[in-house]
């Protein structure tokens, strides 16, 4: 929209003009940014074209390394979705009152990445168009089936979290904001469902609000400790490990908290949000972060202590390539860049300011998303049975260009659905509720 529209809008606090004038204006840099994100979809659907036509031929993958880098970005999307429950339940439920303002953050941030984590599977399948045999042809005694299981149920979930949280604001946009086009008008008319913030209304709305915030946190820890389940019941080197369940979860979180720092910042940055999100929420996020990365830490350890102080067969070959071998720097790289020293950075207060926690978040991301590279791919280069008279080729992966171009291209999904949702709907969350002796609620930001 225009500059005008913002002028002929009327609020009646600063509070609503902050929180509400990135609904109606359209600035160049967000039109640059959609253009940018729509480039790299573009080729990730001329690299996935090519795979249909061709099939999965065109990637690296073969009999040896049969789970490429799609399967890293699965693992890596499960993972950064996991931040919606720990700030939507944990948090939560936990009436820590000052990450509310990174609830909605984190919620809209969960549902992308797991409707990323979705497709990517869908992409990594030579026949996509027998995912529905997955559902019909089912065996409950496949991990698979438990997978397909609990991530449909924490995309459920996770949609009702946000969309319950998004309600009353919805209603208030579609009732207050005049300077938008007719489509979006019609877009909070339909998805408000005739809600005009009766008592009996808020109270179903917090008691619905307050079950989904229990349930995710089960579902949570399940999706991933499954997903790791996929793995453990895989006869690799590497893999097979009863520490794999919470050696998911702990990263996941860790993962999922520098997310947030990420998004919290270019938010605050580019909405004009400081005033909402202050020093204080990257200090405590930092401090959060430092926790969550201690804990995988130990898991860390826990992991690779056994099999490198034994060094038995295969499992000692796998060992060795990632600790002085092919995958050695980037092996070290992720222990020490994405892990020690963000822990030690972070005990330090200045390094928990804006910017050194972003670059910090940004190294402990590319840190966690390598993980997952070297979870999967060098455990599958050394099989307990290797296959005889292979080609050399199959000896190794790199993967080709339209594996890359698939997977820049899920990434930038990732961001797109994040940037239009925030260009949609409140960041954060504009009503504010309280249970007494009955149900109050705040509503005077025009």
């Amino acid at each position: 929209m225009s500059k005008p529209n913002i002028e002929l809008q009327k609020f009646r606090t600063k509070r609503g003009k902050r929180l509400l004038s990135h609904l109606i204006t359209t600035s160049l840099q967000y039109k640059l940014w959609i253009a940018f994100l729509l480039i790299l979809i573009l080729l990730g659907l001329i690299g996935y074209y090519r795979q249909l036509r061709y099939g999965l031929v065109v990637t690296a993958m073969r009999d040896y390394t049969s789970w490429g880098i799609y399967i890293s970005n699965f693992v890596f999307f499960v993972a950064i979705s996991l931040v919606g429950s720990l700030f939507s339940s944990i948090l939560k439920l936990n009436k820590n009152l000052w990450a509310r303002p990174l609830t909605r953050i984190s919620e809209i941030i969960a549902v992308a990445a797991i409707i990323c984590a979705a497709v990517i599977i869908i992409v990594d399948m030579g026949r996509p168009d027998r995912i529905f045999y997955v559902i019909t042809h089912l065996r409950i005694q496949s991990p698979i089936i438990w997978d397909v299981i609990i991530i449909s149920t924490y995309l459920v979930i996770s949609i009702l979290l946000l969309y319950i949280s998004l309600l009353p604001d919805i209603a208030l946009c579609r009732d207050r904001l005049t300077q938008i086009p007719n489509w979006k008008k019609a877009l909070y008319r339909i998805t408000a469902i005739n809600w005009h913030n009766h008592p009996k209304q808020i109270a179903m709305l917090q008691k619905v609000n307050k079950i989904l915030a229990i349930s995710v946190l089960p579902v949570a820890f399940a999706i991933h400790t499954i997903t790791s389940w996929l793995f453990a019941t895989t006869w690799r080197p590497g893999w097979d490990s009863t520490n794999l369940g919470p050696y998911f979860v702990s990263g996941a979180f860790m993962a999922g908290a520098a997310v947030i720092i990420i998004a919290m910042y270019f938010i605050r940055k580019h909405l004009k949000l400081s005033k909402y999100i202050t020093l204080s929420h990257f200090d405590r996020m930092g401090k959060l972060l430092v926790l969550l990365s201690l804990v995988y830490l130990y898991f860390n350890i826990n992991e690779y202590l056994g099999p490198a102080f034994k060094m038995v067969g295969v499992e000692g070959e796998h060992i060795t390539e990632l600790f002085v071998g092919k995958y050695a720097p980037m092996y070290w790289f992720v222990q020490l860049g994405g892990l020690v020293l963000p822990i030690i950075l972070l005990f330090f207060k200045p390094f928990r300011k804006p910017l050194p926690i972003l670059i910090i978040a940004i190294f402990v991301v590319l840190g966690a998303w390598l993980k997952r590279f070297l979870i999967v791919i060098p455990s599958l280069q050394h099989p307990y049975l290797p296959i005889q008279g292979v080609d050399e080729s199959y000896l190794h992966y790199n993967p080709t260009w339209e594996e890359w171009a698939i997977t820049f291209s899920s990434f930038a999904w990732l961001l797109l659905i994040i940037t239009v949702l925030i260009k949609l709907f409140p960041v954060i969350p504009i009503k504010k509720y309280k249970q007494g002796s009955e149900t109050v609620f705040k509503q005077n930001i025009f």
